[in-house]
């Protein structure tokens, strides 16, 4: 049995509140998005440094510490694209749309990275999809009623 599978079997049998393995998948989980958060931000730090390839290394870090951490997915695909690696980019931006389907923000990160590397028919159809999704979650939000009714 490997650990994961023992510390989910002790959660499902032990309940959630008297299981020491739930408090430490916990405070690993809180460990694991505390490191995203600092390794994202100095990937933006390098970013902005105008050092790309090295910001890429900093959010591919952050992800290898919380892979739905989506910050570091995002900034990732802008260092791929700010370095000129479009193809990789591209790749970044689908792997975030698989994790974040529903995301406009993801559609739209590839149809960028798409553009970019020249592949416009397909950035056109990732862009469409962007605005579809964003209709769609526009369509769920509550009407609001005119004051002037």
């Amino acid at each position: 049995m490997n650990f994961h599978l023992a510390l989910t079997t002790s959660l499902i049998s032990s309940g959630p509140f008297f299981c020491p393995a739930y408090i430490l998948i916990t405070a690993v989980t809180e460990a694991n998005t505390q490191a995203a958060e600092l390794l994202s931000q100095t990937g933006l730090d390098l970013l902005a440094s105008g050092l790309p390839l090295e910001a890429a290394q900093a959010f591919r870090a952050a992800i290898a510490a919380d892979p739905d951490y989506f910050e570091a997915h995002h900034g990732l695909i802008r260092a791929l694209r700010d370095a000129g690696r479009f193809e990789q980019s591209i790749a970044a931006a689908l792997a975030l749309t698989a994790l974040t389907p529903s995301d406009p923000l993801a559609h739209t990160a590839l149809s960028i990275s798409l553009q970019r590397a020249g592949h416009i028919p397909e950035a056109e159809a990732a862009a469409a999809r962007a605005r579809i999704l964003e209709w769609k979650i526009q369509l769920q939000m509550p009407q609001r009623k005119d004051s002037h009714t």
